[in-house]
């Protein structure tokens, strides 16, 4: 086939020796087989920000932090400089979760580097060495739907524990391979801590993976893992190897708003009567 013009350089500088095929495109890149000495590897080729689809972008980027303080000053004004720091910051965080969601036992593909907007990555294949399928393409028992959302929940903490939230969770970003599911595509995964939309993004993608794994097994429509999982995490409980119940009760116990404010009324009234005693010890003094 031709070789793309963004794997070039890569064929020049000797990082990839052939490009196989096309294998697929997506809303924020294309994905090519290509390969390198003896092993056949993926590149992930990042489109440019004018010409990718993914919605609410800046969503995901809050909360990211740039080292650089002439770079992020330039990423806040929008300059020509500032953008293109912006695709590149963009681009590194899926690599940067990789590496970080490996060594923290989540099943992903081993990054190999980012060149300039294109990440050569591992192919995640079956026992044949096909390229392995997308859990949406994927039919299960019920026994085997309720062990891989096991997996996939266990995923969702050791991540949440790392500190990252997918962002984008769903059968189309899961790979089944002959050992079970491969968590893919991160570059929007966002910081737990610092993003103000972490949660109702984790809600997303825990909700995306029930219903997918709901289909053959109906029990597991019923569960609240997310709710439970947020809550862990709020309360510094959240461990890699915590034992989860799909189970959460919210606490019902109404405010008690007259009391409160009761105590500030309580505290303002005696600030008053100090205030009033000062003055009156300095007006005794002169």
């Amino acid at each position: 086939m031709k070789i793309p013009k963004r794997l070039l350089p890569l064929i020049e500088d000797g990082v990839i020796d052939a490009v196989i095929g096309q294998l697929m495109s997506g809303k924020e890149a294309t994905v090519y087989t290509v390969r390198c000495g003896n092993e056949i590897r993926c590149a992930k080729v990042y489109k440019e920000a004018m010409k990718r689809s993914f919605k609410k972008a800046t969503q995901y980027q809050e909360g990211r932090k740039v080292r650089n303080t002439r770079r992020a000053r330039a990423m806040e004004k929008g300059s020509k400089y500032g953008r293109k720091q912006q695709e590149e910051t963009w681009q590194n965080a899926e690599v940067d979760a990789l590496y970080l969601l490996a060594n923290a036992g989540v099943r992903v593909p081993t990054p190999y580097g980012c060149f300039d907007g294109v990440l050569l990555m591992e192919l995640v294949t079956d026992e044949s060495g096909d390229v392995a399928p997308r859990l949406g393409d994927v039919s299960m028992t019920a026994e085997q739907a309720l062990e891989d959302h096991a997996v996939v929940m266990h995923y969702v903490v050791l991540m949440l524990c790392a500190g990252i939230v997918h962002g984008d969770l769903s059968e189309f970003n899961v790979l089944v391979d002959d050992y079970g599911p491969v968590i893919i595509d991160l570059p929007q995964a966002v910081d737990a801590s610092a993003n103000n939309h972490a949660e109702s993004m984790l809600q997303r993608d825990i909700e995306n993976m029930t219903h997918y794994y709901g289909q053959f097994a109906p029990e597991l429509l019923g569960t609240q893992y997310a709710e439970e999982i947020w809550a862990l995490y709020e309360d510094g409980e959240l461990k890699p190897g915590i034992e989860l119940t799909g189970q959460f009760a919210a606490d019902t116990a109404e405010s008690d708003v007259d009391g409160v404010l009761e105590e500030i009324k309580a505290v303002l009234l005696e600030e008053e009567k100090r205030q009033e005693r000062l003055v009156s010890v300095e007006e005794s003094e002169e």
